[in-house]
């Protein structure tokens, strides 16, 4: 059962660009990796960095609060580490999960390190959906009105099984981590990670520039792919492609990304073979954004490596 478990995101994934290819065929796909250039590869890696950092900074704002020691130094290596493991390898959470063993075992706390990283998920999701509910009724003159229930809807059903999956993922069963599930020190840690007034404007504030962003690289994988339509009605359908993207149902992070964004194109009355090829190109761009994690990982190798490190 747990096997199989593991292996339902990968494999949803693969279905979803399965079934992708055999509507669109190839032509989306090769038609992304055509219009991506040097100059736009440079703009989205320098977006990568911006949202990498300030999620660090998020990351380490939550283990703060939670008395947990995390070096903003520290959280930006772990969290690019996190990135490419989460682009490379299947499911596209198995990078938190490393990041919050890694921190949880050099802070002796598994289970809290394990709380901190779910819950600075839940918090760039929770400014997600905000953003995305306001955007709708701000843009309702100009957005079509079948398009609005749509978004708003499918944003939070998407929204509900991403922190439930994320929480399930990343604290594993419950013997696995004691008290994990414990409904009182959850309450406890939130107030103390999210909700106190030290912490709470600052992770705020992080959530809102790691959201500005990743919205930002969207954009311009949208122009980069040719879509052409003004903002007020581009800007709601990529924020419903940020909140599926995040689920753990893709292969890689490839999947439900591009099949959300075909159809909610499709639902706003454009393109659903345009809406995949700005999903393509924002893949490639986030990809290309987490390579820095496959430095750190290298050099952990060469560190981990016998003699690598002094006699004490």
């Amino acid at each position: 059962m747990n096997r199989l478990r593991r292996r339902a995101g990968p494999i949803g994934g693969a279905v979803i660009l399965a079934l992708l290819g055999s509507v669109f065929g190839r032509e989306p796909f090769l038609d992304a990796l055509g219009v991506i250039d040097g100059p736009s590869l440079a703009v989205a890696f320098l977006l990568g960095m911006g949202t990498t950092f300030f999620s660090a900074w998020r990351w380490s704002l939550v283990a703060e609060g939670l008395r947990l020691h995390l070096p903003l130094r520290r959280a930006v290596g772990d969290y690019y580490r996190a990135l490419f493991l989460n682009a490379a390898l299947p499911g596209g959470v198995l990078g938190d999960v490393h990041r919050a063993v890694r921190h949880g075992k050099d802070a002796s706390d598994v289970t809290l390190a394990a709380k901190a990283v779910v819950m600075e998920r839940a918090s760039g999701q929770i400014v997600l959906l905000c953003t995305a509910a306001a955007l709708l009724l701000v843009t309702a003159p100009v957005t079509a009105d079948r398009v609005q229930p749509v978004v708003l809807t499918a944003s939070g059903v998407l929204a509900v099984l991403l922190l439930v999956g994320t929480a399930a993922t990343v604290l594993g069963r419950r013997g696995t981590f004691p008290g994990a599930t414990h409904p009182r020190s959850w309450a406890r840690e939130i107030r103390r990670g999210l909700l106190s007034r030290r912490t709470g404007p600052r992770v705020l504030l992080a959530s809102a520039v790691v959201l500005g962003g990743h919205l930002a690289t969207f954009v311009v994988a949208a122009r980069v792919a040719g879509t052409t339509v003004p903002l007020a009605r581009l800007l709601p359908l990529l924020l419903l492609a940020l909140v599926a993207m995040a689920l753990p149902l893709n292969v890689g992070g490839w999947g439900l990304r591009e099949g959300t964004l075909a159809g909610a194109f499709a639902a706003a009355g454009l393109s659903a073979a345009e809406g995949l090829t700005t999903a393509v190109v924002y893949g490639v761009f986030a990809l290309v954004a987490s390579l820095p994690g496959a430095g750190f990982l290298a050099v952990d190798g060469l560190v981990d490596q016998p003699g690598s490190r002094p006699n004490r």
